[in-house]
């Protein structure tokens, strides 16, 4: 946003009438340093001349005295304006949307100082470069290319130096500057026919945005006192509804998907039902159902604006369709954001500078809205294909997408990389499917018709990223290089495989729910009379929407959703209880005897794990007879504590880890397969990653569930490949406690789980295979 020079003292002699007038008027040189020289201005400078009294608060052209806005009155005791040549040394100021304005800004308030003591005797060459300069602050501010412009992308690789610049579309992505007529016209358009329809009221983002919660409601969603019921949808099934402001109240999905009831901006009413056309039966074609039954049901939970729970998304299954309905909500969300900021910028133009507005309060403190967490570069590859296809698809051109080579060669995958022979479960092709890089981070600029990738952070709409490459930036306490200001105004956060962080690493999504919608600790180039008061009172967690999409359910995912979920709107769980457990998909004949351990708690659950295994189990296992055992453990630091015990006692065993090198993971399974090491400890993130056959099992010990239920069931199917002849003398044991109802359900069904559970007796056996 440009600033208006300080007054600067004429050369008196040498002014024409119509300066010294104003001078006299106002104590000011005319803005538009008019030259004495009788020297034409160019059409441009003076068409915004003439229409002055019209132009926008934030121009340079302005012919009427300009009125101090709260922004500057906040921005002066808010942040000092940093020093041009510590620029290179703060790697998150190059992050900031606004850099080169505030740049612009910092050199031209460092020159008023010196200017501000000029006398009638200086020079005309300061009016000359005045001029220059007004010209230049002009054309910004409508909307054409900057000449001196630079920013830096919003993904700075870990150690990476370079920074990558975009100047050529910087103020075609400002949306204080976004005036072009084509843009400008299209939202104007739409804004008209919303206002005149009665449907606008009705439109949830409206509704939902422009609420105005109370101090007593607040406090209410602050105490978690929530009140529950349960629904049930065709589709999606169970379902548990909790809110916090009132009692809830029954909700069912649409009965028929018109897009123009869902209130979806005019750019995807066209564009979904052709994007979405590859998930849509013939059947439901010919009825002109845009969504298929699960789409239908999730959008319809999404679109209120609550939160969502999913955790039956599977990669192999439904995936995509969940990440095509989110894609299509977060877009639809950003649209019509931007839409309403640039129309008010419109509207704003039109008035006069002193009138001040509290209905243009329509942006955050920072620009992001929605941030999409996702596990590897794949996938953000394809929500990226999927914002283009929706942009896109209803128009013959195609839009313009800036970056777009750059973003394939990062994200794409090379098919000659991935060895032609390896042969693993369809569930894992179809999760480590394309370019599985784990530490990334992007941001991406949306208009109606363009858009924008590796945007800096502070000028994008959506964030997507990794937890690691969240992680990295947001960094730790202490560290100097941190930034997690671009998280303060997130709208919608959408966390999609959940599941995988679980392997990965949970303290990234931990950390990162604790630095989301925190105050941020600069101002980054905001105008705080158009920021919502939602956002300055420090509510804007109660505002955000949260989507989690998770394969399973989990401890750990339920704690995320129950209590970093503070929606207004409320929460919706999808809490089906599995019927059927994996432990029907074992094929061999194997007893399976589950033994239940006693815990006072799920923090002590760890020590009484490790405690009952020593003392009850092990020594079962410890004769020569017993050889041959895997001791399958989920947990990596169970798996360590378990390990030193091991090399303690001096007992034969090898062991394998995620992290363990491929020589060494060879020696283990030779070892192991030839009995010349009787125990196998085997982690479960190992398996996840490599999914490898290991021979030779004939005794198998589940130190814990296995986190994901159809794990258990390819585990102990793995003792296939030990020589026949040896079935009788199977074995496996499964230790479980009252903390782990939801993963024993997961593997022997709810039914069962429910009665072992509530059973004096610890010991439960099953068989399975061919004589159950």
């Amino acid at each position: 946003m440009g600033k208006r020079k300080p007054a600067r003292q004429p050369l008196v002699g040498s002014l024409s009438k119509k300066q010294k007038k104003h001078l006299k008027e106002f104590g000011e040189q005319h803005p538009f340093y008019d030259k004495v020289s009788g020297r034409e201005e160019t059409t441009e400078i003076c068409e915004l001349s003439e229409n002055s009294e019209h132009s926008s608060a934030e121009s340079d052209g302005e012919s009427e005295p300009e009125q101090v806005s709260v922004y500057h009155k906040l921005l002066a005791t808010f942040k000092t304006i940093p020093d041009a040549n510590n620029e290179e040394d703060d790697e998150n100021e190059s992050e900031e949307g606004d850099e080169s304005d505030e740049e612009e800004t910092g050199s031209e308030e460092s020159q008023e100082g010196e200017d501000g003591d000029h006398t009638v005797g200086e020079e005309d060459e300061n009016d000359v470069q005045d001029q220059e300069e007004a010209k230049d602050t002009a054309k910004q501010m409508l909307g054409q290319e900057q000449a001196d412009g630079a920013d830096t992308s919003s993904d700075p690789k870990h150690g990476a130096s370079e920074e990558f610049t975009d100047v050529k579309h910087e103020s075609e992505f400002s949306l204080e500057t976004n005036f072009m007529d084509e843009e400008s016209g299209d939202y104007n358009a739409d804004e008209r026919e919303s206002s005149s329809s009665v449907m606008v009221s009705e439109d949830p983002f409206k509704q939902h945005m422009n609420k105005e919660l109370e101090e007593k409601e607040i406090g209410n969603i602050s105490a978690r006192s929530k009140n529950t019921i349960q629904l049930k949808w065709p589709t999606l099934g169970q379902l548990v509804f909790s809110s916090s402001l009132q009692q809830p109240r029954t909700f069912k999905p649409d009965k028929e998907a018109d897009l123009k009831r869902l209130h979806l901006h005019k750019t995807l009413e066209s564009t979904w039902p052709k994007v979405n056309s590859q998930f849509l039966s013939t059947l439901t074609k010919q009825n002109k159902h845009p969504f298929t039954l699960l789409q239908k049901e999730l959008f319809c939970i999404m679109n209120r604006y609550k939160d969502l729970f999913y955790p039956e998304r599977t990669a192999l299954g439904n995936g995509e369709e969940v990440r095509h309905v989110y894609c299509l909500h977060a877009v639809n969300h950003v649209l019509k954001a931007n839409a309403q900021v640039l129309s008010n910028n419109a509207k704003r133009r039109d008035q006069k500078p002193a009138v001040d507005n509290d209905d243009f309060r329509d942006q955050g403190l920072t620009r992001p809205k929605v941030l999409i967490v996702v596990p590897f570069r794949e996938s953000a590859l394809r929500v990226v294909q999927i914002f283009i296809s929706l942009l896109e698809s209803g128009s013959k051109k195609q839009i313009d997408v800036s970056n777009k080579k750059r973003f394939k060669g990062e994200f794409g995958s090379d098919p000659d990389e991935k060895p032609p022979n390896l042969k693993r479960p369809e569930d894992y092709e179809a999760v480590f499917a394309g370019n599985i890089d784990d530490h990334f981070r992007i941001g991406v600029a949306i208009l109606q018709k363009s858009m924008r990738l590796y945007a800096p952070f502070y000028s994008s709409d959506i964030i997507i990223a990794s937890p690691l490459g969240l992680r990295t930036i947001i960094g730790a306490e202490g560290e100097k290089k941190r930034d997690f200001d671009f998280l303060s105004s997130i709208e919608i956060l959408i966390i999609d495989q959940a599941d995988v962080y679980l392997m990965q690493n949970w303290e990234h999504i931990l950390h990162l729910m604790n630095h989301l919608n925190l105050l941020p600790l600069e101002s980054h180039g905001v105008d705080f009379s158009r920021v919502r008061m939602l956002n300055l009172n420090n509510w804007s967690k109660y505002y955000r929407q949260t989507l989690l999409f998770s394969a399973l359910q989990d401890p750990q995912i339920n704690s995320i959703f129950n209590k970093n979920c503070f929606n207004y709107r409320g929460q919706v769980a999808v809490r089906n209880v599995p019927s059927i457990g994996s432990i029907s998909r074992v094929v061999v004949q194997l007893p399976h005897v589950f033994r239940r351990l006693e815990a006072e708690s799920s923090i002590s659950v760890m020590d009484a794990r490790f405690q009952f295994f020593i003392d009850k189990v092990l020594p079962e296992y410890r004769d020569a007879i017993m050889s041959h055992t895997l001791v399958y453990i989920p947990s990596y630091f169970d798996y360590v504590r378990l390990r030193n015990y091991f090399k303690k006692e001096e007992l034969n065993f090898t062991h394998i880890c995620e992290y363990t090198k491929k020589s060494g993971i060879s020696r283990a399974r030779q070892f192991f397969l030839k009995g010349e090491k009787q125990f196998l400890i085997f982690t479960e993130r190992f398996h996840f990653y490599k999914r490898y056959l290991i021979r030779g099992i004939r005794n198998l010990i589940f130190y814990e569930l296995p986190t994901y239920p159809h794990f258990y069931s390819e585990v102990c199917n793995m003792l296939t490949a030990t020589a026949s002849g040896e079935e009788a003398t199977w074995t496996c044991t499964i230790l479980y406690s009252k903390y782990d109802a939801q993963k024993l359900a997961a593997v022997v069904g709810v039914d069962r789980a429910a009665q072992m559970l509530q059973s004096k007796k610890n010991v439960h056996l099953f068989v399975t295979g061919e004589n159950e």
